[in-house]
């Protein structure tokens, strides 16, 4: 550790971008760690932007899919609906229920919504239905889809970006340990010849 002080306090303040100029001292891991740190930095922030934005556009389409083909329906419950809510309803107010509906196929369908608790047999409430006629939650408006799919973006590109700079720090820190073995050698090989008195 007493060498490794000694040795940060001789190399003086950072100079940044000494791996790139010509000099005696450079090594060829400098270099080589040099190309690491531009490579990883290139990939993770190129990549994380670009898989961000291409998420983002994915989101952004589902959506807009779902907006276009999912479709409110008028249903009819089948049951009274429960009064008290229970614990696993979702919704203030509202509980889960039997209800019909015919789909745009001219067919009857039947499933379970949530409705208002209390609802009684015969109660028309508007429920939402894909192409294929099931039972779909609301789409969501262009808003809350961009708040989605910005989220979405965020979060994959940022976990995407995390590969390459984890795996740049991996092979950093492998060249780290090789540079300290190689100052270790010539330690070995030179510091007994500093003590040795000339004359």
């Amino acid at each position: 550790m007493r060498r490794l002080s000694s040795m940060t306090a001789f190399r003086g303040p950072r100079v940044w971008g000494w791996r790139w100029r010509r000099n005696p001292l450079r090594r060829r891991s400098d270099a080589l760690e040099a190309w690491v740190v531009l490579t990883v930095w290139v990939v993770t922030v190129v990549g994380g932007v670009l898989t961000g934005l291409a998420a983002t556009h994915s989101v952004e389409q589902g959506l807009a899919r779902e907006r276009a083909e999912w479709r409110p329906v008028v249903a009819l419950l089948t049951e009274d609906a429960p009064k008290a809510i229970t614990a696993t309803s979702s919704g203030a107010g509202r509980v889960w229920a039997d209800v019909r509906w015919t789909g745009t196929d001219g067919r009857p369908h039947s499933g379970r919504a949530r409705v208002a608790a209390g609802s009684r047999t015969g109660t028309a409430v508007t429920v939402w239905t894909d192409g294929a006629g099931s039972l779909v939650t609301r789409p969501a408006s262009r808003s809350e889809a961009g708040t989605r799919a910005a989220m979405a973006g965020v979060l994959v590109g940022m976990s995407v970006a995390t590969v390459p700079y984890m795996g740049g720090r991996i092979v950093r820190e492998r060249l780290e340990r090789r540079r300290m073995a190689e100052w270790d050698a010539a330690w070995a090989r030179f510091g007994p010849m500093w003590g040795r008195k000339t004359g």
